[in-house]
């Protein structure tokens, strides 16, 4: 269970900022345009390479041992960059309305292309879920590495589901800047805890 709300968290964290892939989502919500399909492939796609990191990394364990240690410092790192940047955010918050999206596709095929571009050509996806989320799996053995990895997958489909399907009731508050201050305060906490945490399991390991 721990490691299950561990991968929550951290999924939620990633998953959670401004950027074209959620604009997108939201902007499909409000036009109610395969709303369905679109947040289903977003959550696919995570999925997707959730399990590939985590997998991978199992594999990769097996040749390089001290992986893990590496994965841990490395992630501390990342983890804690990427709470500073959270938190600088939430001092210059931007908005998020459906303009700020790409011009959504006139069908489904279109959307689907759409969403597969806005997921894949982003370099940062593969950043978090392939090495950062794959590598913190690492830390974790059987059964746990499992509920770490479902745990990151459920985050990204109740924040892709909620987004896209809630988007009507979300757009008046993801638009106002005040609240993305608190919700970058918010996912700079969540990863500032979560690299301390890292830190104090390899000091005291």
């Amino acid at each position: 269970m721990t490691a299950a709300i561990a991968g929550l968290g951290l999924g939620a964290g990633l998953i959670i900022a401004i950027g074209a892939q959620n604009a997108y989502v939201l902007r499909q919500g409000l036009r109610r345009q395969h709303v369905f399909a679109v947040a289903s492939l977003c959550c696919v796609i995570d999925a997707g390479l959730i399990a590939l990191g985590a997998g991978g990394f199992a594999s990769l364990l097996q040749a390089v041992p001290s992986l893990p240690d590496i994965a841990a410092w490395g992630g501390a790192a990342f983890l804690g960059a990427y709470s500073l940047r959270s938190f600088h955010a939430a001092l210059k918050p931007g908005s998020l309305t459906p303009e700020n999206g790409e011009a959504p596709g006139a069908n489904l095929r279109g959307a689907l292309l759409t969403t597969l571009a806005l997921s894949l050509l982003n370099p940062h996806v593969y950043l978090d879920t392939v090495i950062l989320l794959g590598g913190i799996a690492a830390q974790y053995v059987g059964t746990e590495r499992l509920a770490f990895a479902l745990g990151a997958m459920a985050a990204s489909a109740i924040w892709f589901y909620g987004l896209a399907y809630g988007a009507r009731r979300l757009a008046p508050f993801f638009a106002n800047p005040r609240s993305w201050r608190l919700l970058d305060a918010f996912v700079g906490c969540v990863m500032a805890a979560i690299a301390i945490s890292l830190v104090i399991s390899q000091l005291s390991g």
